[in-house]
């Protein structure tokens, strides 16, 4: 048995209902081709290419993004960690660098807020407090508070630069939904 991919004919809201472990991701992914249609009634009728036609993008432009998308289905996915991709270990390792930090570790957590209940926190650390669990991602020390690893357990932090902005953003396998903006999210 192959294992399901996302199609063309393929509505935004179905390719993000039927893979919710990486559907952040996947709604990066369609957001950076330029379709911010994520959190938009027609993500729910209309098909992936529907939409992309419509936008005005072309066929090629369609394969690109599913061709994207089913990558980010194939990629693996450590839940037994955090995961700083080599873009992000290395941005960190920059502004260390640039700000005079040091050997500084990167401290990963969230804290209550946000318009979906949970806010992402991620923070310079000399040193690991007595409830810190210490992990390592890519050459960068995390420290996260043990109330908060079950939730951000499998969690990805990763680096983008583009027209729409540039920061950190966080895949996590446990979150159930996030807000419009992806700053905050529920468990």
């Amino acid at each position: 048995m192959t294992e399901a991919t996302v199609n063309k004919e393929m509505t935004i809201s179905d390719i993000l209902g039927n893979w919710p472990h990486k559907s952040q991701k996947l709604a990066q992914e369609i957001t950076n081709m330029g379709l911010h249609c994520v959190g938009c009634g027609a993500a729910t009728y209309e098909t992936l290419e529907a939409g992309m036609l419509g936008h005005g993008m072309s066929e090629e432009d369609v394969q690109e993004l599913v061709d994207r998308l089913n990558e980010v289905l194939a990629e693996k996915q450590d839940l037994s960690s955090i995961t700083l991709t080599k873009r992000a270990a290395k941005k960190f390792l920059e502004i260390c660098a640039e700000e005079g930090k040091g050997d500084l570790a990167l401290r990963f957590g969230d804290k209550p807020g946000g318009c979906s209940g949970f806010e992402y926190v991620l923070d310079f650390s000399k040193e690991a407090k007595p409830n810190d669990a210490v992990l390592s991602s890519n050459g960068v020390t995390i420290h996260i508070d043990n109330n908060s690893l079950k939730r951000l357990m499998g969690s990805e932090i990763d680096f983008f630069d583009g027209l729409n902005g540039a920061g950190f953003k966080i895949s996590n396998p446990n979150a159930k939904s996030s807000c419009g903006c992806g700053n905050s999210q529920s468990y």
